[in-house]
């Protein structure tokens, strides 16, 4: 403690215990927490980040089998759902089979901590176990942020604004198509919070600066989740989970902190117990923990870096590349003329720089996306659905002129003849409005 109220703040150098130091005692509630969190953070994730590795879900495929026969077993005898639940990847975290599969984990996390204590009630501490258990959170996390972090310094979780975005009404738009439009154009924001990311990540494989990693790891955790709340991006439960991870890390430190930054006080040099015996072992370990995070942090660069020239912004032009205007567009043999009360009628086919993928905007506005299969080669021109795959289509396609392309086939039952031509490069507003240091009134359209 201080010995004047004025005294400046001090913080003594971390040191680290010897093997001989007698372990603190730890209170009941610590103990059962340490057990809860220990089950539940170690049957949720597991096998991550083992499973980030090439090659591995040939190997923890059977584990993930298993969980999925359980959760959907419980789903189905326990809470006795009336709605199947799904399974299929959607690039959805938060199903119905996620809600339950965090159920489940929290239950057997309940369980096996009172299992435990009941078991081990004689234990004082867990002092050992409980800094392997750090640092597998530490791994994890830090595997998580260098992966999410690359995708933003190398634009690839936001690419450039799709065409098909720029002509869709702007209250068309849904909330979470709202902010990757934000961030899509926001490059510099979004490259600095993928360097935040991969900082924390960093910082977070060096035991001496995983407290830092710990606390920007959870502001910027923070600022995610409230962006997934606020526009209902369906990644809520596991930013949550990432949260909490980094506040697990940063507990035993929030009396410390509070101690220096607001009571002004000098507080005690952190205590970092050695996981081994012999401090070779203890070296070697830290050797291979900045190891991993060299090798993922230059694996997930250059990921994101193939897929930046797969889709991203260093992808070339696709063919028929850019927005299509419906000239002509006849419906089983009827001519259908551009009336915006026409609710089969295309206004324009936009073809989008993400290969695989086109958007049929209707009359009203409305646009709709749809799974591209094209090869002009062979004149085939196929529609599919992500949400419905029952659902098909398919066109022949012809581009007698560079500027026209004719598509006739079937949509719904109904035979579709349509006549498009590209459209001049549009001067977007949203796209050309350079940065100004300088404005005399705000430029707010």
């Amino acid at each position: 403690m201080a010995t004047e109220a004025t005294a400046p703040a001090v913080v003594q150098p971390e040191t680290q215990a010897t093997p001989s130091s007698e372990p603190a005692r730890w209170h009941w509630t610590q103990r059962i927490s340490f057990r809860f969190f220990f089950a539940y953070f170690i049957v949720f994730w597991f096998p991550s980040p083992l499973d980030d590795i090439p090659g591995t879900d040939k190997i923890f495929g059977w584990y993930n089998n298993i969980w999925q026969a359980a959760v959907l077993w419980v789903g189905k005898h326990l809470l006795h759902l009336s709605q199947p639940v799904s399974v299929a990847s959607t690039g959805s975290g938060d199903k119905a089979y996620n809600y339950l599969h965090m159920l489940c984990c929290l239950m057997l996390g309940v369980t096996a901590a009172l299992v435990w204590s009941l078991l081990d009630r004689k234990r004082l501490e867990y002092q050992t176990l409980y800094q392997w258990l750090r640092l597998y959170v530490r791994v994890l996390l830090g595997v998580t942020f260098l992966s999410y972090g690359a995708a933003k310094v190398i634009k690839t979780q936001f690419p450039p604004i799709f065409l098909s975005t720029l002509v869709e009404p702007y209250g068309e738009a849904s909330p979470m198509g709202l902010l990757w439009s934000f961030m899509e154009y926001s490059g510099p924001y979004t490259v600095f919070t993928g360097i935040v990311e991969m900082l924390a990540g960093a910082l977070l494989f060096v035991p001496r600066l995983s407290l830092l990693g710990s606390l920007l790891g959870a502001a910027a955790m923070t600022n995610v989740f409230m962006l997934n709340m606020s526009y209902d991006v369906p990644v809520k439960l596991y930013s949550f989970l990432y949260l909490v991870m980094t506040l697990f890390l940063v507990a035993p430190d929030l009396q410390r902190l509070a101690g220096f930054f607001v009571l002004n006080r000098t507080v005690e040099a952190a205590v970092a117990p050695p996981l081994f015996r012999r401090p070779w072992l203890n070296r070697s370990l830290l050797a291979l923990q900045l190891v991993l995070c060299l090798v993922f942090a230059a694996t997930n660069l250059f990921e994101s870096y193939e897929n930046a020239k797969e889709y991203g912004f260093l992808a070339p032009s696709p063919p028929l590349y850019g927005i299509w205007s419906v000239e002509e567009f006849t419906v089983d043999g009827e001519l259908r003329p551009p009336l915006l009360t026409d609710d089969l009628r295309w206004q324009r086919v936009i073809f989008d720089r993400f290969p695989g993928v086109v958007a049929m905007q209707k009359m009203s506005g409305e646009r709709l996306r749809y799974v591209l299969d094209l090869d002009l080669a062979k004149k085939k021109f196929a529609l599919s659905k992500r949400t419905d795959t029952n659902w098909k289509s398919a066109f022949t396609v012809e581009q007698p002129q560079p500027e026209l392309v004719l598509l006739d086939g079937k949509m719904d039952g109904r035979q579709i003849h349509a006549k498009l031509r590209r459209q001049p490069e549009a001067k977007f507003l949203l796209l050309n409005r350079s940065f100004h240091w300088v404005n005399e009134v705000p430029f707010n359209r």
